[in-house]
């Protein structure tokens, strides 16, 4: 997914959970991420989303995600699967590339009745990769879907997605410093057997039914389980004083999770006089349970500068965290979209949460309390000086339950937040290019972030603001040749704080940020369907923890494609880091640091029936 995302201004990778997933940050703050509108905990998103099953993915920055429920002002992330096809498609896909990356991708999809009325689609992915840093993982994927029309105004779908990956918990390089060790990016740490086990299943039901012509109704229920073991994982836990010697840390246990979310919306489009309505009204009930069983202490020393093999021995003694969280979460909404005419809209609407989620220590029979509730407003206003030209301006407040573990196993309060956004979109080029011009204003409280102690767990800390402007651009310049560009200017920092200083910016957000990538596929002649593309990316320094202690360097990584699409046929050869750039993708903590991949190319053949 972070391939895809480079091309959207201030979306930067923020964690890789230790080798195990994708977190991204949207204008300085950990985004929320959704599948098919349904929320996604950061627990049950630890493990990769497999591509196989995605049509496409929508960023939505700002205000306009709190239609998607409790998300935070700064933007989510929204993971749109694929849908069952009226006619019978299938399609069989195999990549290869450099450290033995090895993946097979199956879809099938068609109809299961004569009239077309019950279709299926079925995405199958085994993937056996290696990396440059030694560490290889397994992950086997299979997502169906069934889709019944029970009649012309009712629609049922029914699906299921699975993964189980095991791979090794690798959390890169450790600062020494104000900055990176100087040791190979491609040195491991870590124990390259000690694997992370993880097993998601996530089943949704959707029941979309239309009552009249401006009266419709959208209702769904989501259940996910997740189950994650770690016999033994060994990884960088503190350097000593002599900068050389790496004390290890051994963490070993199992978490589990299961969450059931209810969603419900009624449309309805009324007309008063001359004005239109959208009118939006929606109930949600969700519950999130998470048990853990957790050990964590210190190990062995380590020589940094000594090349592997390193010994690993399990400490004599370690701290136990044994407990149950269980969130339960309540969320009514209304809104209108107001249309005075073509030109002029205005959006009101509120939202109104209650959340409850006591801890109870398993150890002890303690149970900690922590309930929260809160009204969230939001108004927006969109102007159209001209066919091709708006213009809008958003205010919006926002209240989530905080999702993550801290070392004592008390629950988090919830976040708030406030969000101002002021902007422009443009068609342009006779509409062959469209272009979105944002400033925005966030102020958030209570955020989550990674311990820098211990990553498998979290802190909350004061309150944190982030402001900046944002450009992107993307078209058909000409036939057949398309560019995206994109610039993100974010100034993140804490504002207040009784640990860490106020000012200090926040880490994995670079103050500067931009892409621009180009690519033109003939479309006729002897030579149609060949194509090539190009494009850089640029990311700033970064500092790489809460407390500034140490920063890592800007970046500019070139990639390139050839490609040939024509029939059933789709082949590509891509060739990341071509210029063989040394970089960090993402640092959060001082002992979890990234380096990004060094010039690899992988070549993908896929053929449709």
């Amino acid at each position: 997914m972070r391939d895809a995302l480079r091309n959207v201004s201030g979306v930067y990778l923020s964690d890789t959970g230790g080798n195990f997933g994708e977190q991204f940050n949207i204008r300085g703050f950990r985004s929320n991420n959704y599948t098919n509108a349904f929320l996604s905990s950061i627990v049950d998103s630890f493990v990769f989303v497999d591509s196989a099953n995605i049509e496409r993915i929508d960023v939505l920055k700002g205000p306009s995600s709190v239609l998607f429920g409790r998300a935070e002002p700064s933007g989510i992330i929204n993971y749109v699967t694929k849908r069952p096809l009226p006619t019978p498609y299938a399609a069989v896909g195999f990549t290869a590339g450099s450290y033995d990356f090895y993946r097979t991708t199956v879809d099938l999809s068609g109809p299961l009745t004569s009239d077309g009325n019950l279709a299926y689609r079925l995405n199958v992915a085994y993937e056996d990769a290696n990396s440059f840093r030694g560490t290889q993982g397994r992950r086997v994927f299979f997502a169906p879907v069934l889709e019944w029309k029970v009649g012309p105004e009712t629609k049922l779908t029914f699906e299921v997605e699975h993964t189980r990956d095991n791979r090794p918990f690798d959390q890169g390089l450790f600062a020494v410093g104000n900055g990176v060790a100087p040791v190979p990016y491609n040195r491991l740490f870590a124990d390259p057997k000690g694997l992370i086990s993880g097993n998601v299943t996530r089943v949704t039901a959707l029941l979309e039914h239309r009552f009249a012509e401006n009266l419709t109704m959208r209702s769904g229920g989501r259940y996910t389980s997740y189950l994650e073991s770690y016999p033994s994982l060994f990884s960088a836990g503190e350097l000593l004083p002599d900068n050389r010697s790496l004390l290890l840390a051994n963490q070993r246990g199992y978490g589990y999770t299961e969450s059931v979310t209810f969603q419900n919306d009624l449309i309805w489009k009324p007309r008063t006089g001359s004005i239109d309505h959208t009118v939006l009204f929606g109930l949600e009930l969700g519950k999130f349970a998470q048990s853990f069983d957790a050990f964590f202490g210190f190990a062995n020393v380590i020589d940094i500068y000594q090349p592997p093999p390193y010994v690993f021995e399990s400490p004599p003694g370690s701290s136990v965290f044994v407990g149950i969280i269980t969130t339960s979460s309540f969320g009514v909404y209304l809104q209108d979209q107001i249309s005075f005419s073509d030109n002029l809209k205005l959006v009101l609407g509120g939202r109104y949460d209650t959340v409850s989620a006591p801890f109870t220590d398993l150890q002890t029979g303690d149970v900690s309390p922590s309930e929260g509730q809160a009204f969230s407003p939001r108004v927006g206003l969109l102007y159209k000086p001209a066919s091709n030209v708006s213009l809008f301006a958003n205010f919006n407040q926002s209240f989530a339950p905080s999702s993550g573990l801290s070392t004592t196993g008390t629950p988090f309060l919830p976040t708030r937040g406030t969000g101002f956004e002021l902007g422009a979109k443009a068609d342009l080029l006779a509409n062959r290019l469209f272009a979105n011009l944002a400033l925005f204003k966030i102020a958030k409280t209570n955020v989550v972030t990674a311990d820098p102690a211990n990553p498998r767990f979290s802190i909350q800390v004061g309150e944190q603001e982030s402001q900046g402007v944002e450009l992107d651009v993307s078209g058909e310049l000409l036939p057949g040749w398309n560019v995206v560009a994109s610039y993100a200017y974010t100034d993140a920092r804490i504002s207040r704080d009784n640990t860490f200083p106020v000012g200090n910016r926040l880490p994995t957000t670079p103050l500067h940020g931009g892409s621009f990538w180009t690519a033109y596929r003939i479309g006729e002649g002897a030579l149609e369907g060949w194509g090539a593309g190009a494009g850089v990316f640029m990311v700033g320094e970064r500092l790489g923890d809460l407390d500034n202690s140490y920063s890592v360097p800007g970046y500019t990584r070139v990639d390139a494609a050839l490609y040939y699409r024509r029939g059933s046929l789709n082949a590509a050869i891509n060739f990341k880091n071509l210029l063989n750039a040394q970089y960090i993708e993402a640092a959060n903590f001082r002992t979890a640091i990234y380096p990004g991949a060094p010039f690899t190319v992988q070549g993908t053949l896929e053929v449709r029936f």
